[in-house]
């Protein structure tokens, strides 16, 4: 029977999830650009506004490996809820306190460090139920299902705040992201599989050992350490999507409409990738297909680094966002295939931990070597390296040329 692309809609369990899914994703967005915009009116300085990565880093890295283990102990049901919840809660305050004329630069920071905290502890757990309510088949479908919406929320996020913010004032944005985070609380009570992993023979030991143990599985896995690697040093190297008015300026001397009109053409080109993934799902060599899309994205930033009109460096930063949609919907889809599930939560966890790294890394790295040699010879530098790395895990990590799914 052949697979349809939208096959993953066909469980009720994973819709729910995947309601939770985009629920959640516009809620981040609101509290994104919510508070960046607060920050900015309030004090007018760019470099506040600039602390709030800092303070996510600091946040997400300790929070992730705990959530990951936490994914593998408790209910990832009851998980869900708890960080969706304490997300509502806190928008909710926010909201409140601007109103009342008490909030100050300490709780908007407070509350951007709670809010990523609980983003990042939804995160493994919801990750770690999908193999659960989706039957081994169907996973690619499922995790370019989320990729896509993940995408689209990334444009539907941001209109939706501009529009609220601009007809009333960010009160309401507060409080409307704390309202859609309470329906993405309620959402998980409703799934019907257990919440439970299975469970391990050393069930008492302590939170720690749980975290090394995770730690010790992945880095001994035949191929997960290498699409981690080949990850962060294709990001480190290209990612350009928090410069894009630097890289809108250097390469096509456009200013604001230009950094929208790029980032606009990225986020099509990534919903289109994931939809290219729905159709690849019977293509056996998901390992093989990371590999071809790497060595893609790669060509492609070469050539992006290279062009001085607008509309085509639209059209390159639209196949680069398709072509990271395709992988990134393979190495989801990896995880599930190849981690049992009572790891399964801290192998996502690290997944997600070197993902958010590289891009702070890579936005530091870009924005150096920019500010350096130039925007276009930095794209080209990214490019080459890619290509390198992509090489060198073909090369070197044979498990992954051999994967082969079911």
């Amino acid at each position: 029977m052949q697979t349809k692309p939208w096959g993953a809609f066909l469980y009720r369990d994973y819709r729910v999830l995947w309601a939770t899914l985009v629920s959640s994703a516009i809620v981040l967005w609101m509290r994104v650009l919510g508070t960046a915009q607060w920050i900015l009116d309030e004090t007018g300085s760019a470099y506040l506004v600039g602390l709030i990565g800092v303070v996510q880093l600091v946040v997400q890295i300790p929070v992730t490996l705990w959530a990951g283990t936490l994914a593998d102990r408790m209910d990832r049901k009851r998980l869900m809820t708890l960080a969706h919840g304490t997300t509502a809660i806190t928008l909710l305050s926010l909201g409140i306190l601007n109103w009342q004329g008490l909030l100050t630069p300490t709780l908007i920071y407070l509350g951007i460090a709670i809010t990523a905290g609980t983003h990042m502890l939804a995160s493994p757990a919801r990750s770690a139920l999908i193999p659960i309510v989706v039957p081994q088949k169907d996973l690619l479908l499922a995790a370019s299902t989320d990729t896509a919406s993940q995408n689209a929320s990334a444009i539907a996020g941001p209109l939706l705040f501009a529009f609220v913010a601009v007809m009333t004032d960010l009160t309401i944005v507060f409080m409307l992201g704390g309202l859609i985070a309470l329906a993405s609380a309620v959402l998980p009570t409703s799934i019907r599989v257990t919440g439970i992993a299975e469970s391990e023979n050393d069930e008492q030991s302590s939170q720690l050992k749980q975290t090394k143990d995770g730690f010790r599985y992945v880095s001994k896995h035949p191929i997960l350490p290498g699409l981690f690697l080949l990850d962060i040093g294709i990001t480190t190297a290209s990612f350009y999507r928090e410069i894009l008015p630097v890289l809108a300026l250097g390469l096509f001397a456009g200013g604001a409409s230009a950094t929208g009109m790029l980032g606009a053409a990225n986020s099509t080109g990534a919903i289109l990738g994931s939809f290219v993934a729905l159709l690849l799902v019977g293509y056996r060599a998901k390992g093989m297909l990371v590999l071809y899309a790497s060595f893609a994205y790669g060509f492609i930033l070469f050539g992006f680094g290279t062009v001085n009109s607008l509309w085509l460096g639209m059209l390159m930063i639209g196949l680069l966002g398709a072509t990271d949609a395709v992988t990134v919907a393979v190495r989801h889809t990896t995880v599930m295939l190849t981690t049992p599930d009572k790891m399964r939560g801290r192998a996502f966890a690290l997944m997600i931990l070197a993902a958010q790294t590289a891009n702070n890394i890579g936005t530091i790295w870009v924005g150096a070597w920019v500010g350096t040699i130039g925007a276009g010879n930095t794209m080209v530098l990214g490019g080459i390296i890619s290509i390198t790395a992509t090489a060198l895990i073909w090369g070197l990590w044979k498990p992954i040329r051999e994967f082969r799914s079911d």
